[in-house]
C-alpha cells in the first residue's frame, strides 16, 4: 500500500549539520532520514504557478483528481491564495506609486491692484507666474522605493507560504482519503469472510457437526463487521467531503486517484526554509522603512523661476525663488525611533524563526522516522506472520482440527494487522508532508 506514502512529499536526504553527515538516498515508498538538516529532498513536481490577480476558478471541481491535479485545483479555488496574490498586485502597484516624483506647483501672484492712489485699479498690476519644484536631496524618493520593493519581496513570500500551507494540507486529506478508502475496503473485506463463516457454521450446525452456539457466535461477528463497515463508509464520506472543501467545492469528490508521482530531486536547508525567508524579509522591509522615517526628517529645499509682468511700463522681467523648511518643532524623532524599534523587534523574530523551523525540523524528522521503523516492522513480520496464521486457520478449520472461534480469532489479527498496516503508512505520508512544509523554500 505504497500509494498512501507517494500522497506525500517524501524525504529522499537528511544529514546533520557539519560535512560530517553523510547523505541517504531512498525511494519514495520508503523515505530514509538521517539526523538534524534537511540537505536534499524529492517531492512532487511543483504544479503549474498561478499568476498574480487571477480570478479564482469557479468550473465544476474534476470528480476524480490525482494529487497533482488536486494541489492545482486548490491553487485555483484557494481565497487564501487568491487573497495573497491579490496583495503582491498591491504591492506592486504601491511600488510604482513611489517611484514617481512630486509634482511641480504652477503659482500665479498678482500684486498692486483695487489699492488707492497709483495703486488704484489695474494700471500698477504686476502679475507673476512662476513654476516650483521640490527637490529631493533627502533621498525620500529612493527610501520610499527601496521599501516598496522590499514589500514585494515580503508579499511574494507570504504568498510562496499561503501556497506551501495549502499544498500541504492537500497532501494530508488527499492520504487521509486514501487511507480512508483502503479501510473501506478492508471492512467490505472483513464483511464478506465473516458471511461466508456464518453460512458455513450454519451448515454445520444444522448437519449437527457444530454447536448452535457456533452459529450464533458468527452472526455476532457478521453484525460486527457490518457495523464496522458502516462506520468505514462514513469515515471514507467524510474524508473525501474535506478533501473537496479544499478544492473549493462541497460536493464530495468521488475518488482520490493513487498513482506514481513524478519526483525530482530539489536541494532544501532548513535554514532557508520560507518561515525563515519571510523573517528575514520582515527585517528588510523594517529596514526600509527606518530609512524612510531618517529621509521624512531631513529638509527638501524648494525651487522657483518664473515671468514677472509689470502693466504699468509693459516690462518683463524673470523671478527665482528657494524656499527650505525649518526642522525647528517637528523632525520626525518618534516615528523614526519607532522604527528602530520595529527593526529590533524584527530581528528578534528572525531568531525566534529559525531557532522555531530547526526544532519542528528535528521533531519531523524524528516522526518520519518513528513511522518509517514501525511500516517495516508490519511489512515485514506483522503482517506476513498474521497471513501465515490466518491461512493455517483456515486449513485446520477446513480439516475439523480448529474451531470457529479459533479461525474467527485468527481473521480478526490479520485485519487488524492490515489496519495497522493503513495507518502506519498514513503517519508516514503525513509525517512526510509535514517535513516537507516545514523545509519549503
Amino acid at each position: 500500500m505504497h500509494r498512501l506514502v507517494a500522497a506525500a512529499p517524501a524525504v529522499a536526504m537528511l544529514a546533520g549539520l557539519g560535512s560530517a553527515a553523510q547523505s541517504q538516498s531512498s525511494t519514495p515508498a520508503t523515505p530514509i532520514v538521517g539526523s538534524l538538516v534537511l540537505k536534499e529532498a524529492v517531492s512532487p513536481s511543483s504544479p503549474s504557478a498561478e499568476s498574480f490577480g487571477q480570478p479564482a476558478r469557479t468550473d465544476p471541481v474534476p470528480k476524480r483528481v490525482s494529487l497533482v491535479q488536486a494541489i492545482d485545483e486548490a491553487y485555483a479555488r484557494s481565497p487564501a491564495v487568491i487573497a495573497a496574490q491579490a496583495e503582491v498586485t498591491a504591492a506592486e502597484a504601491r511600488a510604482r506609486q513611489a517611484g514617481y516624483r512630486q509634482n511641480p506647483e504652477l503659482s500665479v501672484e498678482v500684486e498692486n491692484f483695487g489699492g488707492t492712489g497709483e495703486l488704484k485699479g489695474l494700471r500698477s498690476t504686476e502679475t507673476t507666474v512662476s513654476l516650483n519644484q521640490r527637490l529631493d536631496l533627502s533621498g525620500r524618493r529612493s527610501a520610499r522605493v527601496a521599501a516598496a520593493r522590499a514589500d514585494i519581496e515580503l508579499q511574494k513570500l507570504k504568498l510562496s507560504v499561503a501556497r506551501a500551507d495549502l499544498a500541504s494540507s492537500v497532501r494530508q486529506e488527499f492520504a487521509r482519503a486514501v487511507a480512508a478508502r483502503e479501510r473501506l475496503e478492508l471492512a467490505n473485506e472483513n464483511v464478506d469472510l465473516t458471511k461466508e463463516l456464518a453460512r458455513i457454521a450454519g451448515l454445520l450446525v444444522d448437519a449437527g457437526r457444530e454447536p448452535p452456539l457456533r452459529a450464533m457466535r458468527a452472526r455476532s461477528a457478521l453484525a460486527q463487521a457490518q457495523a464496522q463497515q458502516e462506520a468505514a463508509r462514513a469515515d471514507e464520506l467524510a474524508a473525501r467531503t474535506t478533501l473537496a472543501s479544499l478544492l473549493g467545492s462541497t460536493i464530495p469528490i468521488e475518488e482520490a486517484i493513487h498513482g506514481p508521482l513524478d519526483l525530482s530531486p530539489s536541494p532544501i536547508k532548513l535554514d532557508r526554509s520560507l518561515e525563515v525567508r519571510v523573517a528575514a524579509a520582515e527585517v528588510a522591509a523594517a529596514q526600509a522603512a527606518l530609512q524612510v522615517q531618517q529621509a521624512e526628517g531631513r529638509f527638501d529645499p524648494a525651487v522657483g523661476a518664473g515671468v514677472r509682468h509689470i502693466r504699468e511700463t509693459g516690462d518683463v522681467g524673470l523671478v527665482a525663488g528657494l524656499s527650505v523648511p525649518l526642522k525647528i518643532f517637528d523632525q520626525n524623532r518618534g516615528n523614526i525611533d519607532a522604527a528602530r524599534a520595529a527593526v529590533l523587534a524584527a530581528e528578534a523574530r528572525q531568531r525566534t524563526s529559525l531557532l522555531g523551523v530547526t526544532s519542528r525540523g528535528r521533531n519531523a524528522i524524528s516522526a518520519v522516522q518513528a513511522a518509517q521503523r514501525r511500516l517495516a516492522a508490519l511489512q515485514k513480520s506483522a503482517l506476513p506472520e498474521a497471513r501465515e496464521a490466518l491461512r493455517l486457520a483456515q486449513r485446520s478449520w477446513t480439516e475439523g482440527r480448529a474451531t470457529l472461534v479459533e479461525l474467527l480469532d485468527a481473521q480478526n489479527a490479520y485485519l487488524s494487522t492490515q489496519a495497522a498496516l493503513t495507518e502506519a503508512e498514513l503517519a508516514l505520508a503525513v509525517a512526510t508532508a509535514e517535513l516537507g512544509r516545514i523545509a519549503a523554500q
